[in-house]
Formats: structure tokens, sequence, C-alpha cells
């Protein structure tokens, strides 16, 4: 195909995958009332726990047009989460004539393996999220009050949703990497005091809360996931070299019977 031709489907794809991100905004715009309750129940479960120690928080509106900014924001992120199997199947759809058999294979094998890890790391996040607000809203001194704006609130929730879902592929990297040999089992094993250590690090240095709990819920299952990838690694390794001990050189003479 030309040139040209590229970038005309490259643009029909685009267009269509734009025009379901509006069409996803809209379906978030008539369900507005119900995302809104789901991403505020966090907010509010922790809320009588606050006031059982003194502490008064409210979620506000702030401005003339704060209300309308905020739900235009949440609906044009939840539009662009509903409609992500439609634009990503664009982009795939698109790459896909370039790639090899086994290139769409590993693609695919990729993308079913990372879509759930990701929304198991972002369920993980929504659990954790009263208890990383219960304790970071704990801070305020005695005889002041907390008035956390709704756009603070929501790029909170994107924050946290994100950084545990992203976290929550680290097993499906190792695992890569170990496929295409560019790591084996046995020097994972012996990386991992380091390795566990630096998990611990990313998950301090990546949550948007400063509490140790939270660092913990994050730190926890990214260690457990790295052990079954190296588990993974391990039985990847053993399959291939009992692979190469059981081939027959180019050099090696076939036996007669």
């Amino acid at each position: 195909m030309p040139l040209v031709e590229h970038l005309r489907e490259l643009r029909g794809r685009l267009t269509k995958a734009v025009l379901a991100i509006i069409a996803g905004a809209v379906l978030a715009a008539v369900f507005y009332a119900p995302i809104l309750e789901l991403l505020t129940q966090p907010y509010y479960a922790m809320q009588p726990i606050l006031e059982a120690e003194g502490i008064e928080s409210e979620l506000v509106i702030t401005g003339v047009g704060g209300a309308f900014q905020f739900a235009l924001k949440i609906c044009l992120v939840v539009g662009l989460i509903v409609a992500s199997p439609f634009w990503l199947w664009q982009l795939w759809a698109f790459i896909l004539p370039a790639m090899h058999r086994h290139e769409k294979k590993w693609a695919l094998i990729l993308a079913a393996t990372g879509a759930p890890l990701f929304i198991g790391g972002a369920v993980l996040a929504y659990v954790v999220l009263p208890k990383a607000m219960e304790i970071l809203i704990g801070f305020v001194p005695e005889g002041f009050g907390s008035l956390v704006t709704g756009a603070e609130y929501f790029d909170f929730i994107i924050k946290m949703l994100l950084v545990f879902g992203v976290a929550a592929e680290i097993p499906l990297v190792v695992v890569m990497l170990n496929r295409l040999n560019i790591v084996s089992a046995k020097q994972l094993a012996h990386a991992r005091p380091w390795i566990i250590v630096s998990l611990f690090v990313f998950a301090a240095l990546a949550t948007p809360t400063t509490d140790p709990l939270t660092m913990l819920f994050l730190a926890g299952p990214m260690t457990a996931l790295y052990f079954i990838s190296e588990l993974i690694a391990k039985v990847t390794d053993h399959r291939r070299a009992k692979r190469a001990a059981n081939a027959v050189s180019d050099d090696e003479a076939s036996p007669l019977e």
C-alpha cells in the first residue's frame, strides 16, 4: 500500500476511535449519577471514621463552572475507558498487516494477559482508596477542617488506579523478558533481594499517598506477582534446556533406523 493510502487509513481509524470515545462520553453523561456515586463511595465510606476522630471533612466543588468541568472530565475519562476495546482494536487493525504470524501470536498473548492484570490492579486500588484517604486526611490538625475539591479527588483516584494497574503488569514484563531469552530464572533468583527492594522503593515513590500502609498494599501484591513470574521463568528455562538437549545438531549423523 502506498504511503498516502496508509495515512488515509490512519486518519479513518483515528476518526472512528474519536467518535467512539465521544459516544462513550455521551453514554457516561446519561449514567452520570450512578458513576459519580461509584466514584465517591470510597470517600463517604471513610468520612464517618474521620468524624469519630473529630475531623470534619467535606467533598466540595469550587468555582462557577467547576461542576460542569468536573462532570465533563469524568464523562471523558469514562468514555475513554468504555470505548477502549473499540479504539484499541482500531490501533491493532492498523498495525496487524505489518506483523508476522509469531508476532501476532505474542501480541494477542500480551493483550489477553495484560488487560486482566491491569484491571485487577485497578480494583485493588479502589479497595485501598478509603484507607489511604483516611490516613492522609487524618493528618489534619485538631481544630482544622478538611475541604476536598472534586477535581483534586478525581485526580487522586485516577493516579491510584493507574499506579496500581501499571504495577500489576510487572510479572508480564518479567515473563516476556525471559521468553525473549534476555534474562534467565537463575539471574532473576540471584537479583531477587535487589528487585524486591526496588519494588518497595517504586511503591513508595509511585503512590500518591505518603503512608506506609498504602505502600504495603501496592508492594505486597507486586512482590507476590514477581515470585509467580520467577516460577514461570524457571519452568520456561527448564523446558528450553530439555528441548536443547534433545535437539539434533546439523553436523550430527542421523541414525540408520
